[in-house]
């Protein structure tokens, strides 16, 4: 007779055995709909702001449209991620147009440029400014409306990507979840924290070109290239330390937020840890990504359909009763339906890019969280540093845990403090 005692059964934590399976749950977390939410706010101000800064500098509202929006307008904008029917989503972002107004934007488009998807692509348009500000041929006027475009876009994702890592931190080491005013108080104590951690290499970065710009002056004359050929290699020792700093940003960048998020740290903190877990682990972060671009790949397909099923249901749901014909005039505007129906054929369409845009907060969402993932993983490699283990604010505040103070009378005796209970009765 076999005993069943001397059996034990063992479950096996796949996600425990292989690490990288996390990468998985990135899905779920970024599926949340209050970061999706938070995440579409932020893309309405950032491509809001990328607008006004355009129509300053170019005097058309059409500049924007290279940062991804259309006439100014992230509604529209939206529309080019999200269509109106379920499908396979685009994989290439539509052809910029080329007005002679626009600056520094009439450029060839790079493969990063052509891709749209949580990872590659949300990384691209986040880069974007600061990545066309080192072109060459860009004047003067050019570099100030990237440079500024790019520190708006740095401040609008200071707040709602500390607010969006801070919530993946926490719910992914310890399953619980974040409140509002946590979350977002989190993001207003720590916002210049997110804001300057990846603005100091790049102060750095122009200091360097600074100096070698200064000796650029001396090259205008023949006697200039003279001394600027004999001091050539510490300026090429200059050019060495840009190279660095910047391939440690381009690809930092993102563990910077899980960085203060999941340790509650500050800039510096954020600065080494990003930098370190970079170059100390390069081949397991390009793993981590490529599995992160596969996972978010097939997670837009899905949120993509599902928003896309959402507008087509409801617009062949009343197709039925205003007929196909009628439905496609209030879809194109047509003049034919008067002001009372082209300002209801507007709000429609309005309301239909609002559930394009959400949908689209999916992206940013996504990237925040699998940044944040990726961050810990990365410092389970480094630093052998439990997945589980992250800061919580609230501890804190709360007191240190342990036997009370003891109390001692006047020569030093411990005195027990029943609270009472051992006095006698009055009048006993």
């Amino acid at each position: 007779m076999r005993d069943s005692d001397s059996e034990m059964v063992r479950e096996i934590v796949w996600f425990d055995v292989f690490p990288w399976m996390n990468l998985f749950r990135c899905f779920r977390l970024a599926l949340e709909t209050r970061l999706m939410f938070l995440a579409a706010v932020a893309v309405v101000l950032m491509l809001s702001g990328w607008a006004v800064l355009g129509y300053v500098f170019s005097g058309t509202p059409e500049v924007a449209d290279e940062f991804g929006g259309e006439y100014g307008c992230p509604w529209v904008w939206a529309s080019h991620h999200v269509s109106d029917r379920p499908g396979l989503p685009p994989r290439l972002v539509p052809e910029w147009l080329q007005p002679a107004t626009r600056p520094a934007l009439a450029r060839s488009e790079s493969f990063l440029d052509r891709m749209w998807e949580p990872i590659l692509g949300t990384w691209e348009q986040l880069t974007r400014p600061f990545r066309w500000v080192l072109r060459r041929g860009v004047t003067l006027s050019e570099a100030v409306f990237l440079l500024l475009s790019g520190l708006w876009g740095l401040a609008v994702w200071s707040f709602f990507g500390a607010a969006i890592t801070r919530v993946a931190a926490v719910e992914f080491a310890t399953g619980e979840r974040v409140g509002w005013s946590a979350m977002l108080g989190h993001a207003t104590r720590k916002w210049s924290a997110y804001f300057w951690a990846p603005l100091a290499p790049l102060l750095l970065v122009l200091g360097f070109a600074s100096l070698i710009w200064i000796f650029g002056w001396l090259l205008r004359a023949n006697l200039g290239v003279l001394v600027v050929g004999t001091i050539w290699p510490l300026l090429l020792l200059a050019g060495l330390a840009m190279a660095v700093l910047l391939l440690g940003l381009g690809f930092g960048w993102p563990l910077m937020w899980a960085t203060i998020s999941a340790e509650g740290s500050d800039s510096w903190d954020a600065l080494s840890r990003s930098y370190g877990y970079t170059f100390q682990r390069p081949f397991h972060y390009f793993l981590y990504v490529l599995l992160a671009v596969f996972v978010g790949i097939l997670s837009w397909i899905i949120v993509f359909n599902f928003a896309a099923a959402v507008i087509y249901l409801t617009e062949s749901a009343a197709a039925w009763s205003a007929g196909a014909e009628r439905l496609e005039m209030i879809r194109s505007g047509s003049e034919d339906l008067g002001p009372l129906g082209m300002a209801g054929a507007w709000l429609m369409r309005f309301w239909g890019q609002c559930v394009k845009i959400f949908a689209v907060g999916f992206l940013y969402s996504f990237f925040w969280t699998a940044a944040t993932v990726m961050y810990f993983l990365l410092r389970r490699d480094v630093d052998a540093v439990e997945l589980d283990e992250v800061y919580l604010e609230d501890d804190a505040e709360q007191p240190a845990r342990g036997l009370p103070p003891l109390k001692t009378d006047s020569v030093g005796a411990p005195v027990i403090d029943d609270g009472g209970a051992a006095d006698p009765p009055d009048g006993k």
